[in-house]
C-alpha cells in the first residue's frame, strides 16, 4: 500500500481510535489554543536539548484532517509532528504565505535554529498552522467548518496572526482582506533525514500578500534571518550549496511558484479548489 493509499484508507473513526489523544470536533466548545500537558515543563525524552519556548509551542492544538481536508478534531502540535505518528498517516492543516512587496520581491526567512522541526532552513515569509479554535476553523460567526470559503477565511486569520508572531508584521501591514488564497498542496517530509523524530504531513493552503513593505520586528526564537529576493535571486540561493531550505518550499519552487510570480497581477487565473497530491514513496 502506498503512503497516499494509506492516508486515504484512514476513517474519522479509525482516526480517533489510533489516536485517542485528539479531541473530536463534536466535544470542541471554545477549546484553548493550547493543551493540558506536561509538554512545556521539557520532562519528554523527544524533547531533550530543544528550546524552551518552542516545547511550549508544541502544545498548540492543530486542525487534525481526512484525506479531503475534513477537520476531525484537535490535535498537539507534537502529536502531529512525530514521524511515529506521520508514518501512521496522521495529517493536519497548515498555511504558506508568499509575501511580496512593491518591487515584486519575495520575502523569505530562515527559520531559527532554535525551531524543533525544520530548523536554520530558508522558507517562504511564513509557514504555520490554524490553530482548532473557532476563528481559525473559519467559524467565528457559525457556520460550516468543512466548507473550503470557511477553511480559507480561517487560514487567513492564523496567517495574520503568524506574521506578528514570527517577523512582527502589524495586522495594518497584513489585511486580512489582501491574502489572496491560490491552492493546497498535500505533502508528507521528515525534518532532516529520514530518521529524524520530527517532521511534517500537512494540507498546505497558499497565501499570497501583496502589500507595500511592511514593518518587521523579527522574534528570533522563530527566524534567523529574512531577506526579500527576486526571482533571479533565488533561483541563485538553489544553486548555492551551503544553503538549505524547506521540503515544501522546495516542492511550491519546483511546481507552481515561479509561474505564479510571472503573474502576480492575473493571480485569479490560478485559484482553484484542488488539492495537490505531493506525496512521494
Amino acid at each position: 500500500m502506498s503512503y497516499d493509499q494509506l492516508v486515504k484508507s484512514l476513517t474519522p473513526e479509525k482516526v480517533l481510535q489510533t489516536w485517542p489523544e485528539i479531541t473530536p470536533l463534536k466535544k470542541i466548545s471554545g477549546v484553548p489554543t493550547s493543551a493540558s500537558s506536561d509538554s512545556s515543563n521539557g520532562s519528554d525524552a523527544v524533547f531533550a536539548g530543544h528550546d524552551e519556548e518552542q516545547i511550549r509551542l508544541m502544545d498548540e492544538l492543530c486542525i487534525v484532517l481526512d484525506y479531503d481536508d475534513t477537520p476531525l478534531g484537535a490535535g498537539t502540535k507534537k502529536l502531529c509532528h512525530l514521524m511515529d505518528n506521520i508514518n501512521q498517516g496522521l495529517l493536519h492543516r497548515a498555511f504558506s504565505v508568499f509575501l511580496f512587496n512593491e518591487e515584486g520581491k519575495l520575502l523569505l526567512q530562515q527559520r531559527a535554529d532554535e525551531k524543533i522541526t525544520f530548523p536554520a532552513m530558508w522558507t517562504n515569509t511564513c509557514c504555520s498552522h490554524p490553530l482548532c479554535v473557532a476563528g481559525e476553523l473559519g467559524i467565528s460567526a457559525g457556520g460550516d467548518c468543512k466548507t473550503l470559503d470557511n477553511a480559507v477565511a480561517g487560514a487567513k486569520i492564523a496567517a495574520q496572526r503568524k506574521l506578528e508572531h514570527e517577523l512582527g508584521i502589524p495586522a495594518e501591514d497584513a489585511p486580512i482582506e489582501d491574502f489572496q488564497f491560490l491552492t493546497r498542496i498535500h505533502y508528507k517530509s521528515a525534518s532532516g533525514d529520514e530518521k529524524s523524530k520530527w517532521g511534517e504531513h500537512e494540507i498546505d493552503y497558499i497565501l499570497i500578500l501583496k502589500t507595500k513593505n511592511p514593518k518587521i520586528e523579527a522574534n528570533y526564537n522563530e527566524v534567523k534571518d529574512y531577506k526579500y529576493v527576486s526571482a533571479e535571486e533565488l533561483h541563485e540561493m538553489f544553486n548555492d550549496e551551503s544553503l538549505v531550505f524547506t521540503p515544501w518550499f522546495k516542492l511550491i519552487c519546483s511546481t507552481l511558484l515561479f509561474t505564479w510570480w510571472k503573474n502576480l497581477d492575473n493571480l485569479d487565473s490560478f485559484k482553484d479548489d484542488h488539492i495537490h497530491r505531493m506525496l512521494y514513496d
